[in-house]
């Protein structure tokens, strides 16, 4: 097993003074790192009978798509708003430096349909409330929601208290 906490560059003042920026790219760039994360991502949810991977654009494609593949499930990018060809669903958020709007398109969850969230990084937890909230508006079924790395300190998964939230790595500084 590779400490994946090894493969994590921190860089401090991106995008902006007083942020710690957890870099997942050096992760990415080790073979071995990348395929334990999607492995024990997919490992921990192969028996709830996921249909859908929701992942959140863009760094939770990287994560989403593999596991999506892993479980046998569909696929489904939620994107900045104005980015989905077709027909959407949009919910906005704040985050920790910054407000957002992402969206979905309106069929690509059937009702009662489990679905998983992906994405890199829980921070303030406003991305993946928002992205929850979508997914729910497709009366989907949220089986869970995974992390790489969860900042503690910036309390996001109290945003996240009604859903079965995982995160591999946890910092407690911002």
């Amino acid at each position: 097993m590779i400490d994946i906490s090894k493969k994590i560059r921190t860089i401090p003042g991106f995008p902006k003074p007083g942020i710690l920026f957890r870099d997942i790219t050096t992760l990415l760039g080790d073979p071995e790192a990348f395929r334990q994360v999607v492995d024990e991502i997919t490992d921990l949810y192969k028996d709830k009978q996921i249909e859908s991977v929701v992942a959140i654009e863009a760094r939770g494609f990287i994560i989403g798509a593999p596991v999506a593949y892993r479980l046998g499930a569909s696929f489904v990018p939620v994107r900045k708003k104005n980015k989905l060809p077709s027909e959407t669903v949009s919910a906005s958020y704040d985050l920790e430096y910054g407000s957002n709007t992402i969206e979905i398109h309106s069929d690509a969850i059937r009702p009662g349909q489990k679905v998983l969230i992906i994405d890199d990084l829980l921070a303030t937890g406003g991305s993946a409330k928002a992205a929850a909230e979508l997914v729910e508006k497709l009366r989907g079924k949220i089986a869970g929601i995974a992390f790489v790395i969860e900042l503690t300190s910036l309390k996001g998964r109290e945003k996240l208290s009604k859903y079965d939230v995982y995160s591999m790595l946890k910092y407690d500084d911002a």
